[in-house]
């Protein structure tokens, strides 16, 4: 049976989403995405190939045996850095699961995007399983294991301080899951302020030391994810825009392209199997 890399045929599948985890396996000929960043870690590896990305001014390369960690709203792209393209697993991470393993420290930064730590490695490997054919879900005792096997292995290859980090966690964990309820529509300063009984610009701080990204970023990113779901049913662009709590579909279009690095058409037509180059 011919591998699916032989084809000149962008393709990417999705895992069906867990609880703050998505896993994507990937195949790209050329230019897969545009500069974006998104609120979650990126963290996979190399199939086959060179995948080639600027990441925090400098062009890194990843080939096999080597893994991917990509800062949640660093900004990024990505590329085959050969003219055989390139093939991969990406697994995207919700910090919030890493905070509750790591109980309010600094979000771990492994400098330079790419890693040969070995204990990343595996806990890497663990969460990026699959079967022929098919991402398999995790069993939920078997996602938390490789979780905590993660985040610890994180924070060493990072040498973050067992120490917590400065600031009210409790209140910036209230203000994610109130995001995380009411994403559909708009949210003020006020109501973050009475919900988490923290001050705006105190609480914005928190928010970015510990969940890497800006509440309002955070909030935009649970839209897109929203429009991105209601997208593979097949439904009109401008609907789903406006289900997702989008201004109207031009509006969704440059948020969708600023996140993802392709506009909503592509990343559809590619999520589906459709784009040929």
């Amino acid at each position: 049976m011919k591998d699916d890399t032989n084809k000149r045929l962008d393709w990417v599948r999705r895992a069906e989403p867990t609880q703050g985890i998505e896993r994507i396996e990937a195949w790209f000929g050329g230019k897969a995405y545009g500069l974006h960043r998104h609120d979650t870690y990126a963290i996979g590896r190399t199939l086959a190939g060179v995948q080639s990305f600027n990441y925090r001014r400098g062009l890194r390369h990843s080939v096999p045996g080597q893994t991917m960690v990509l800062h949640p709203d660093e900004p990024h792209d990505g590329q085959a850095g050969t003219m055989e393209g390139f093939r991969y697993r990406m697994l995207y991470v919700d910090p919030a699961l890493i905070q509750s393993i790591l109980g309010g420290r600094a979000l771990p930064f492994v400098e330079g995007g790419v890693t040969t730590d070995s204990r990343v490695s595996r806990a890497t490997e663990a969460l990026l399983q699959r079967t022929e054919g098919a991402l398999p879900p995790l069993e939920p005792l078997e996602q938390h294991d490789a979780l905590t096997e993660l985040a610890l292995a994180l924070a060493d290859a990072s040498g973050v301080r067992m120490t917590p980090a400065r600031g009210d966690y409790a209140s910036a964990m209230r203000a994610h899951e109130f995001l995380d309820a009411n994403c559909d529509r708009v949210i003020t300063l006020d109501e973050l302020e009475r919900v988490t009984g923290r001050e705006r610009f105190g609480l914005s701080r928190d928010f970015r030391t510990f969940f890497g990204t800006s509440p309002y970023r955070y909030l935009t990113m649970r839209r897109l994810d929203l429009a991105r779901r209601l997208m593979l049913t097949g439904a009109p662009l401008a609907e789903v825009a406006a289900h997702a709590g989008f201004t109207d579909q031009s509006h969704m279009t440059r948020q969708f392209t600023r996140a993802f690095g392709m506009p909503p058409a592509r990343w559809r037509a590619v999520a589906s199997g459709v784009t040929s180059r």
